[in-house]
């Protein structure tokens, strides 16, 4: 309970400490920059997904578990996709551009948290208990990133550099709920933790590919992107022989 309490909260505060920066920022990132940091995260989760939650996965369930599972957590990001609005980032080379309104962005990145604090919960619950802090690194790694973006968005709305980093932290916040929901409930139903790890490696990669890659391949830094998702990769994977 521990664990998941510290994992939860460090991975969901990791859009806090990636929104930091905005309290001295003086003008936008290049989109250079901002596309080897999602790219890089990209490498991270993709490795956390493939040499931990899946292989977890299976060894607690078998195939037809794991396909369920990650089919749904497929499923489950793809309606998210439909009904919810994210923020969309137009390629400029002069710099990043909004065009949606602040609540909207807040309230939209939020919602997109909750899949990702659920991911953290049933990795705690598994048999393996490093795959759970392995999991909430990969996370705090995607959040970083992520809450930046968020507060630098609300400081190009006039918006104080104070209040867009606590609002940027707050979006993360809602990661400890949900991680604890998804901790309770595969802890307590242990047939559910193949799916519920399913889920999450589903859900992991449905942002990985349709989200990350797509995002940091859009300014003609393809090339860099692509070093720095490998780097991610090996970043990952020898946290995963560490522990």
């Amino acid at each position: 309970m521990t664990d998941v309490m510290i994992g939860s909260i460090l991975s969901a505060l990791s859009t806090g400490i990636g929104a930091i920066p905005i309290l001295f920022l003086q003008k936008a990132i290049t989109h250079r920059m901002r596309d080897v940091l999602l790219a890089f995260t990209a490498g991270i989760m993709m490795a956390a997904s493939m040499f931990s939650l899946i292989p977890e996965a299976l060894l607690s369930g078998g195939m037809y578990q794991f396909a369920i599972g990650l089919i749904f957590g497929v499923f489950i990001l793809t309606i998210m996709e439909k009904v919810i609005p994210h923020i969309d980032l137009e390629h400029s080379r002069s710099g990043l551009q909004f065009d949606e309104k602040a609540m909207l962005i807040v309230a939209a990145i939020t919602l997109h948290n909750l899949p990702e604090g659920l991911s953290v919960g049933v990795s705690y619950a598994s048999d393996a208990a490093e795959t759970g802090n392995l999991i909430a690194i990969a996370i705090g790694f995607q959040n970083a990133p992520e809450g930046f973006l968020v507060a630098l968005f609300l400081f190009n709305q006039k918006i104080s550099r104070f209040k867009a980093f606590i609002i940027a932290t707050l979006t993360g916040a809602v990661e400890i709920i949900t991680a604890l929901l998804g901790y309770f409930l595969t802890s307590y139903v242990t047939t559910l933790v193949p799916y519920g790890l399913s889920f999450a490696a589903g859900a992991m990669l449905f942002i990985i590919y349709k989200e990350l890659i797509p995002e940091s391949h859009g300014d003609g830094n393809e090339l860099a992107s692509t070093y720095s998702f490998i780097a991610g990769l090996l970043f990952m994977i020898f946290l995963i022989q560490q522990f």
